[in-house]
């Protein structure tokens, strides 16, 4: 399952919008952002704060923003099959490096954030779930994301250090789809990201201890099949910048 957004675009004068200092009306270019699932809320917030800067900067929108979520490996496969982006952001550094070593980016990346892992519980924590240990509690409904996926990668690798096996109900091709089914009542508990529960009203977050925890890193890159180069690393930019590791640490990451 894909997510798409395009970011809408910011109101400006009808004299400025869509034309070029020259006089030549044009409609703004857009620049195509894969991003793994768990970092659309933030980037769409990234995205917004992108376009205000170019109504400051130029008085128009010259740009307009695609982002394309999904589970990392499901968006690796499709650039590899030649689906077009301008710049990837993954959820962990194998996806990126796999690409990397294809040549199909245009330069190297770079690390912009990092995640941690947390139990996602129904709101309240009404199963009462405390720790890794509890998720293989008999009639509690479990859900994670599959291996292949970062996230269910990173769950594997936590509930190995605590020693703890758990049967899942499921298992989901996208983080996102693990907080849904909690969040709909479907699943009692899972393992997400901490930026997931924040960024989510209808669940609550449980703690997984640092000795049993994972730190994901979060690197993003231009591709050498971007077409509208100038503005992929425009955005690049901000998501390194002050104001994007701002917005990140406030949907729930740790800063680069």
């Amino acid at each position: 399952m894909l997510l798409v957004v395009a970011v809408p675009l910011a109101a400006c004068s009808p004299s400025l919008n869509g034309c070029s200092w020259q006089g030549n009306c044009t409609e703004p270019r857009d620049t195509t952002i894969f991003a793994a699932a768990s970092l659309f809320p933030a980037f769409t917030n990234i995205g917004s704060q992108f376009q205000a800067n170019e109504v400051k900067a130029r008085g128009r929108v010259v740009t307009r923003l695609r982002f394309i979520g999904a589970g990392t490996q499901m968006l690796t496969a499709q650039i590899q099959q030649g689906a077009h982006a301008d710049v990837f952001a993954s959820a962990d550094t194998a996806h990126m490096a796999t690409l990397e070593d294809a040549g199909m980016l245009s330069g190297p990346a770079r690390t912009f954030a990092h995640n941690k892992l947390e139990i996602a519980v129904a709101k309240g924590n009404p199963k009462h779930v405390q720790t890794l240990a509890d998720l293989s509690r008999a009639g509690l409904v479990v859900v994670l994301a599959d291996p292949s996926v970062p996230a269910g990668k990173y769950a594997q690798q936590a509930l190995s250090k605590a020693r703890v096996t758990v049967r899942p109900a499921s298992l989901e091709l996208q983080v996102t789809s693990v907080l849904s089914k909690i969040a709909l009542g479907e699943a009692d508990a899972g393992i997400v990201y901490v930026s997931d529960v924040t960024s989510n009203a209808k669940v609550s977050g449980v703690t997984i201890p640092d000795e049993q925890n994972v730190i994901a890193d979060y690197p993003i890159a231009i591709l050498k099949s971007a077409t509208n180069t100038t503005a992929a690393q425009a955005f690049v930019d901000l998501v390194l910048s002050p104001d994007g590791q701002a917005i990140l640490k406030a949907a729930g990451f740790q800063g680069a």
